[in-house]
């Protein structure tokens, strides 16, 4: 959404709360948001759902811990494919929606490569299993490269708001 979209949304500094405060917990009862925005209950609860309406709240999801649930082994993979085509590109990525190891991929430029994929793993058997099994047999793919996570240095899944200070 470019700045001129934002700003046409009409976002106010409410908004703008509530916007972060959800980023930085999305459990937050209304009572408890509209308490840390200084908002009476009613009032707050409509933003949320204009929000909702206008499509700048997408879904709310709890962030796990991959270690402590035995996914110990992440990688970014660079996938080619062989022809670049709409039908082959949707059908790669139709295919790998259907990967529960696949937390990301994204369609990429000034690469070697037509997309970068964020995959976890329990270990080397089990992504060497998705890779082989799954991932290389994929009609199209014409290769595969990967790059494993040694650890990570930031994560954040909070969007800087600050530019749309009004």
């Amino acid at each position: 959404m470019h700045n001129t979209q934002v700003n046409s949304l009409q976002l106010d500094r409410y908004d703008l709360q509530i916007l972060r405060e959800l980023q930085r917990d999305a459990g937050l009862s209304n009572q408890d948001l509209a308490e840390r925005i200084g908002l009476s209950a009613s009032p707050c609860l409509r933003r949320v759902r204009q929000l909702e309406e206008q499509g700048l709240i997408r879904r709310r999801v709890a962030i796990l811990d991959q270690r402590k649930l035995g996914l110990t082994l992440s990688a970014y993979v660079m996938v080619s494919m062989d022809k670049h085509t709409p039908d082959r590109f949707s059908h790669f990525e139709d295919a790998l929606a259907k990967c529960p190891e696949v937390l990301e991929c994204c369609l990429i430029t000034g690469m070697e490569a037509d997309y970068l994929i964020k995959v976890v793993a329990t270990d080397m058997d089990h992504y060497q299993q998705f890779l082989l099994g799954t991932l290389t047999r994929i009609e199209g793919v014409s290769s595969v490269r990967s790059s494993f996570i040694l650890r990570p240095v930031l994560e954040s899944t909070q969007l800087p708001l600050e530019h749309l200070r009004r």
